[in-house]
Parts: structure tokens; sequence; C-alpha cells
């Protein structure tokens, strides 16, 4: 018996139409002889009744008077209605289907409510499932914890939720369906000459998603990887046999080894600091912005101040912080985190003096930069991203 995972997010159950279009890709693995865990999110995305944000607002969203175990009660609700009415409708159109909640399907969390982890995965309720039937429908986002209290995995929980199944029930493949037709080389609505990306490393895929690509939630990727188990981030409006990008290891012949950049990332909304470390020592004003909840990203630090970035929402916050422990700092706000992904870009010399040269042609600063193996990051100001995305896309990219 040789299992498929395919998850469906808001937009490919958010109507009938859509509904009916994501069960052809559910028919055609059946009729292909395999069996079919789907795993759906919420229908639609915000403003739609039962998506997550929806229900938050049912009960005030941030001002909630609810405990995060609580919460999870009510958010877990969308889920379980789209695995109900994908369900329904897999019956109608004649599949040999059952339906699940995250519970049923062996998911087990910890009990940190709103952002659980989960801890493992019992592969016998599916298996036994697959017995009469050829798809289960699972919710995705959610779990239970040992004593059985709902919980749920955190944004982008279903995507988690379809490649921990996969990697327990031993999947020939993930499918991320969503509604583009696969990974690109950059965002399209910003970059004239984006391409699709036929096949890409799990290594570099998380690193995209945890910069700004918004097609996967990055630990999928990291799942994924850690099992071995092949994804596809394919679209929900493209014929069955269209296989969408390729998520395999970085060593399998349908990646491109010769190439050095796979893709450029984004981040906007960013606030820069720059803070002196006469006042308080680096360690400090670290500690300062973790116990205030504040996640810090893009870190320089020198013997004289340290440099961080903090989203824009986060900004005034920190600066009272800084303000009240008598720290004077420097911020630029409107900041955006251009990322060079690749893993090529490892061992490959003058690829910084590419990026340097690339931007400087345009004539726009480098804030701040800092690299990895397989990443380089520049900050520059948000009004010259479009321009820098381009002009590092044409650099590394080029045009088809």
């Amino acid at each position: 018996m040789e299992i498929i995972v395919q998850k469906f997010g808001g937009t490919s159950v958010k109507d009938e139409a859509a509904r009916i279009q994501a069960l052809k890709h559910v028919q055609y693995a059946v009729d292909q002889g395999d069996k079919v865990i789907v795993v759906v999110s919420a229908i639609g995305r915000k403003g739609a009744p039962y998506a997550t944000d929806s229900l938050l607002g049912l009960v005030g969203a941030e001002h909630s008077r609810l405990t995060n175990r609580e919460l999870d009660m009510l958010v877990s609700v969308g889920e379980t209605i789209s695995t109900a009415v994908f369900t329904e409708l897999a019956r109608k159109q004649g599949l040999n289907v059952t339906a699940m909640t995250g519970h049923d399907a062996g998911i087990v969390t910890n009990d940190d409510f709103q952002n659980a982890k989960i801890l493992r995965v019992d592969p016998k309720p599916i298996t036994n499932a697959f017995i009469d039937a050829d798809v289960v429908v699972v919710t995705g986002f959610q779990g239970a914890t040992e004593s059985g209290h709902i919980t749920t995995i955190g944004r982008g929980g279903s995507d988690t939720s379809a490649a921990i199944l996969g990697a327990a029930l031993k999947a020939k493949r993930v499918d991320i369906f969503t509604d583009v037709n696969g990974m690109m080389t950059a965002d399209p609505r910003l970059v004239t000459h984006a391409r699709f990306i036929k096949a890409i490393s799990y290594e570099e895929l998380a690193n995209m998603a945890h910069e700004g690509a918004k097609v996967i939630h990055p630990r999928a990727v990291e799942i994924a990887e850690q099992a071995h188990v092949p994804m596809r981030i394919r679209s929900t409006y493209q014929e069955p046999d269209e296989l969408g990008t390729l998520v395999t290891d970085r060593t399998t012949t349908q990646i491109e080894h010769y190439r050095t950049v796979t893709g450029i990332a984004h981040q906007t909304d960013l606030t820069q600091f720059t803070v002196p470390t006469d006042t308080l020592s680096s360690s400090t004003i670290f500690q300062l912005m973790a116990q205030h909840g504040l996640s810090v990203d893009f870190i320089n630090i020198t013997p004289h101040q340290v440099v961080f970035n903090l989203v824009d929402g986060d900004a005034d916050v920190a600066k009272q912080l800084l303000t009240d422990a008598h720290v004077h700092c420097q911020s630029i706000a409107n900041c955006a985190k251009v990322s060079v992904v690749g893993a090529g870009i490892t061992g490959t010399p003058g690829v910084t003096a590419r990026i340097v040269s690339a931007l400087a042609a345009q004539h726009i600063d480098i804030l701040q930069s800092t690299d990895s193996y397989t990443t380089i990051w520049v900050l520059v100001k948000e009004a010259d991203l479009k321009a820098a995305m381009n002009a590092l896309h044409d650099e590394f990219l080029g045009i088809e």
C-alpha cells in the first residue's frame, strides 16, 4: 500500500467550485492506486466566516478573555468544519472516504496551547482506516494533549500536519496545494523576470520560507527533510498530472547542481536598531528584548554596539524599553530584508561582490548585511525593495 498526502489550504477549499477542483487531484491519486491522506485548512482566508481570524474576532481577538486552552477549542472548529464539508462532497462524488480530527489521526502534542509542539504521531488509526477506505480527510492545524485537550500548532500548522503525517505513515510524497503553480525564483508581483523552479532542495526552500516566501511553512519542509519524504508545491487549479515544484534532497539528479543562486526572498515592515553598549551590555539588551516577548532578527554585534531588526509593530515597544533603561539608540523604520538563497553559494567566491555591485549600480544603500553557507542577507530601505529585488534577480538568475 502506497500513501500520498495532499494538503489543501484555505483558498483551495474556499467554496464548492474550489473543493470540486481539489477532489480531482484526490480522485486522480486513487485511480493511480494510492491511498490518500487529505489535510485541509479552514475554509477561506481572513474575512471568511470560518477562517481562523474570523473565529478569533468573535471573542475579541487579542483582547479576548479566554485562556489559550479555550481559544484552541474555538479556532480548531474552522478545520473541523472544513473536514466535514470536504468529506461530504467527496462521498457525494463516490469516493470511499472517512474523516478524522487531528486527535483521531493520532497526533499527540504538548500542552502549549495556541502553539503546541507535536510529540508523536500514532500511525495505527489511519493505517486501520485504510483497510476499508481509500481516502482519509484529516483536520490540519490541530492535535490533542496526552489528556485529550484539543490543541492548535500555530500558523502554517496545516502544512506541518501534512508533513508529520507523511513522515509517520512513510508516504511516498507530500503534495502542498496552493493557488500558485509552484515555487518561483522570486515574488512575481515584484520581480519582472521571476520564473518557475522545477526542483529545489529542502534546505533552499526552508531558507526561502523563513525569509518571506509564503508558499509553505518552513517547519513542514524541515520535517519532510528529516524523514526524506519528497514534497511537491502544486496549484489546485493545475491538471492532476502537472506536478509543480519538486522538493527533495540536494543530491538528487533533479536539482540543477550548477546553479549558484536558486531564488531571492524578502521581508518587509522592519525597523533597524543600532544600540551602543556603553550603558547596557549586548547580552543585557537582548535579555531585555526577550523578557518582553520581542523576537530580534538580523543581528550584528561589535565591541561597541549591537545592530538588530524588529518587525515594525514591535519597534515602539523596544524604543520605550531602551528609553526607560537610559539607552540612546538610533533606529531606521520602513526597512526590508532581501535574501539571496542558493546551495551553490557555499564555496563560490565573488557572490558578495556581485551583490554589492548590482545594488550600487542602482544607487541602493546597503544598511546591513550578513551571510551563512547558503544565504546572504542585505537590509535596504523599503522604498528600494523592488529595485533591489530586480537587480539581484537579473544578476544571478538572468532572463530566460
